[in-house]
């Protein structure tokens, strides 16, 4: 037996349980993790208040870190002592331990801690297909980026100086917009007291960016719009603030506009897609190019109260579970 937060039913951090599970031995093509570290995301927030179905009582969590305590028949490339990482598969990473499909499973390079490599499973793999592959960017460009403050805006920070990107980013206090220029943001706004439409404009001459990088969704949806280029990209990677719900004559009338909402799974899979997209996360990491370490941990036991720090804004950069 092992522990491992449930919930039965949908609704506020409350209905998070820690409770008691079964992990039995890996079957064909599976691996038995103990986790070491488990990254809090905030599309663990969206399964645990149903705007994202799953089907009840559910575990939750999408990524985590572990060592490999046993292997089942047919898989060849991990080991008992393998440290690992994975992002996709089934909900359940808020435990002590799981059972995995081998094929989701990424080794861990050794100059990479566990603590660190939970903050950039999800949220540097997230980073890599949006500026690397959902819209390719380029040293000399000028971006807008919502939220640079967060787990994953603290990586494209980084990520975005690397290439020789000016990112713009905003942020909701002071005190975040010192940490994202610390991380290699050119231009931080902090939305609650700039117009952030007004600054992208000054900042870029009046011209606009060619692509705004938005997980806030609706409160953001009309101001992203509004500062893309003529024929530019809005990239709506998250919806914090509410559903995204767009009319397709104003694309039209505001420029010929393009609209992309991508998953995870469409860009790393198959397996070859995300190995290739981990070696040039953990390439930028080791090169010391991207630093990234939890700015919160919790108790596994206290996964409400890391949700409720999460959803009031209160965190800056990752969050985990400690097991």
């Amino acid at each position: 037996m092992t522990q491992a937060i449930r919930f039965h039913e949908t609704g506020g951090p409350e209905v998070l349980q820690l409770e008691r599970v079964e992990v039995g031995d890996p079957g064909p093509g599976q691996v038995r993790i103990r986790h070491t570290a488990i990254a809090v995301n905030f599309i663990d927030v969206y399964f645990r208040t149903g705007r994202y179905p799953s089907a009840l009582p559910a575990g939750l969590g999408s990524d985590a870190v572990g060592v490999v305590e046993a292997v089942g028949p047919g898989v060849s490339f991990l080991t008992p002592g393998d440290r690992v990482g994975y992002l996709l598969g089934p909900l359940g990473a808020y435990s002590q331990a799981r059972v995995m499909p081998a094929e989701v499973l990424i080794k861990l390079p050794d100059g990479i801690s566990d603590r660190s490599a939970a903050t950039l499973i999800m949220k540097g793999l997230t980073a890599q297909y949006l500026f690397r592959q959902v819209y390719p960017l380029k040293a000399g460009d000028t971006i807008l980026y919502h939220a640079a403050a967060g787990g994953v805006g603290l990586i494209a920070c980084q990520w975005a100086r690397a290439l020789g990107v000016t990112m713009i980013g905003t942020v909701g206090s002071d005190e975040k917009a010192e940490i994202a220029k610390a991380h290699g943001c050119a231009h931080v706004i902090n939305y609650k007291r700039e117009n952030f439409v007004e600054r992208v404009k000054e900042i870029t001459g009046g011209k606009g960016v060619p692509v705004v990088y938005d997980s806030v969704g609706k409160d953001t949806l009309m101001g992203s719009l509004d500062c893309l280029q003529k024929r530019g990209t809005l990239v709506s990677n998250g919806t914090s603030s509410g559903p995204v719900v767009i009319d397709t004559t104003l694309l039209a009338m505001k420029g010929s506009l393009w609209v992309t909402r991508p998953a995870m799974v469409d860009y790393a899979l198959p397996r070859p897609n995300m190995l290739k997209m981990a070696d040039e996360l953990f390439d930028l990491v080791l090169k010391g190019q991207i630093v990234s370490e939890p700015k919160q941990s919790f108790a596994l036991a206290e996964a409400a109260e890391a949700h409720r720090a999460l959803e009031s804004r209160q965190t800056v950069g990752a969050t985990i579970l400690v097991p």
